[in-house]
């Protein structure tokens, strides 16, 4: 029986994070997470020059699995990193799920993150990690929503065309000014923030995604403004689809969240949240819809 909440983290090494390398064994392995293991001159650490993704895991199932993969991929595509070795990585975060189940401190819901970087400056060894840990309790955020305010961004929505070298739409390691954003937002007695272009486009939130209702027609805004893909976003989408919503991925301009019929925030480890209020207005909440996109994002996929 999977426990409500495990505080014992489990770390996997992988020795074989990216195409190229010799691979011994399985190309990874179980590390103790209570001792150092990072190098301080890791460009990881010292320049946040690297990727990562956070996959839930439901019920011993990491979710989405090859989808994360494929966008961790990416990520290290636009940094020029080596291609991750998505066997290997694949294998290693089933080998974390496993490691918990089997010491009997695998949460119902968790999240595993993998972890690439640029290795230790000047080795030209990339270095990669899974760090598997239970998810924070998210039952008052999923019940009572959460309140949000907008921040303008301070780009104009087609960056990632205009500057690919702000890495817009990669997910990687330097995630500064995400963190502020969110302290920001406590500062104004809020919970979260959503990002909006210098042009007046909505974007995403510094750690999830948007989506808007209007009518019968559920919107998120489009990749092509520098937004990360989102998986979670990806499977509500399929959930409105099944009730018989249209879904689009458009631009938005921030007059339009005031007057949506349903306004959420999804991510991998949160799943959904409903938004009460935007920029200290309340906003429409639909809590039958929220509660079955909810239940359709905890049920067990690949």
């Amino acid at each position: 029986m999977l426990s409500a909440v495990s505080t014992e983290p489990v770390l996997v090494l992988v020795s074989a994070p990216t195409e190229g390398e010799p691979v011994a064994g399985p190309g990874f392995a179980l590390a103790d997470p209570t001792v150092p293991h990072l190098d301080v001159n890791d460009l990881g650490a010292v320049r946040g020059d690297g990727v990562f993704e956070t996959i839930g895991v439901i019920d011993g199932h990491p979710q989405a699995l090859d989808a994360h993969l494929l966008r961790f991929a990416r990520s290290a595509a636009q940094l020029e990193l080596p291609a991750p070795r998505l066997d290997v990585w694949r294998e290693a975060v089933l080998a974390a799920v496993e490691a918990a189940r089997s010491a009997g401190t695998l949460a119902a819901e968790a999240g595993a993150k993998t972890v690439l970087t640029r290795g230790v400056e000047g080795t030209g060894v990339a270095t990669g990690w899974v760090r598997l840990s239970a998810a924070p309790d998210m039952s008052t955020a999923r019940r009572d929503g959460v309140r949000v305010i907008t921040l303008d961004r301070g780009f104009p929505a087609d960056v990632a065309q205009r500057a690919p070298w702000l890495l817009q739409g990669a997910k990687t390691l330097s995630y500064a000014i995400n963190m502020a954003a969110l302290r920001h937002a406590r500062s104004r007695d809020a919970d979260d923030v959503i990002f909006v272009s210098s042009d007046g486009a909505v974007l995403e939130g510094p750690t999830a995604n948007v989506l808007v209702r209007i009518g019968d027609e559920v919107i998120t805004p489009p990749t092509d403004q520098a937004i990360l893909a989102g998986t979670t976003q990806a499977r509500a989408f399929d959930f409105f689809a099944g009730r018989g919503l249209r879904t689009s991925e458009r631009r938005l301009g921030v007059a339009e969240l005031a007057d949506a019929d349903g306004l959420w925030l999804t991510s991998s480890v949160r799943l959904v949240v409903p938004v009460t209020t935007l920029d200290g207005v309340a906003c429409a909440v639909d809590a039958d819809l929220t509660e079955g996109l909810l239940r359709h994002l905890r049920t067990v996929t690949d």
